[in-house]
């Protein structure tokens, strides 16, 4: 069976393979369909880009689809960069250009003021017309500078207070066990299992 995984970052790739360990699954993504045009992430919510995403892949390629849309919430920032967390220096933002603009918007403020958390929604979708949702959170704080050489995205600035390390420090196993993406998969896989038969 074929599954697609709606995304074409090839870290969050890794990860949701690793995390979903499907017996008989093959996995692809974004990156093995380059004819398909680029799906318009314009939801107010995680939610509803992961649903839109799943719906049309699904539609036009007639495969399994699973899609995530997940991000950074930061409070001092009333919950951006949010839905934009991928383009929050711009379109083409580049990790460390995010990572940027963010450490300098909260520059001078207090550790305690810092907190933030990941979010993760998850949706599968199939030509069956099934569809599956979970979502993941992970309780954090943003650090005054980088840290680690792990994840992408915002994982070395994002500090896990009770590991006294950022996401970026982590290996990828301990990441999937406590991360937004790690719980939510978590539950899809059980999900997933009960419905394709383990």
């Amino acid at each position: 069976m074929i599954l697609v995984l709606a995304t074409r970052n090839r870290g969050k790739v890794r990860e949701i393979e690793k995390a979903l360990g499907l017996p008989g699954v093959e996995f692809h993504s974004l990156a093995d369909y380059p004819d398909l045009p680029e799906i318009e992430e314009d939801g107010a919510t995680f939610s509803e880009n992961a649903r839109k995403k799943a719906r049309f892949v699904c539609q036009v390629l007639g495969l399994p689809v699973l899609a995530d849309d997940s991000g950074l919430v930061v409070d001092a920032l009333n919950g951006a960069p949010g839905v934009f967390s991928a383009r929050f220096a711009g379109p083409q933002a580049t990790d460390k250009q995010n990572n940027e603009k963010l450490l300098a918007l909260l520059q001078g403020l207090p550790e305690e003021k810092r907190t933030a958390r990941f979010v993760c929604h998850l949706v599968y979708c199939d030509p069956q017309g099934r569809t599956l949702e979970t979502q993941g959170v992970c309780e954090g704080r943003i650090t005054q500078a980088p840290k680690g050489e792990q994840g992408f995205g915002y994982d070395p600035i994002f500090s896990l207070p009770e590991w006294g390390k950022t996401m970026a420090e982590l290996p990828l196993e301990r990441k999937n066990q406590i991360s937004h993406r790690g719980q939510a998969l978590k539950k899809m896989r059980t999900l997933l299992r009960d419905l394709l038969g383990s």
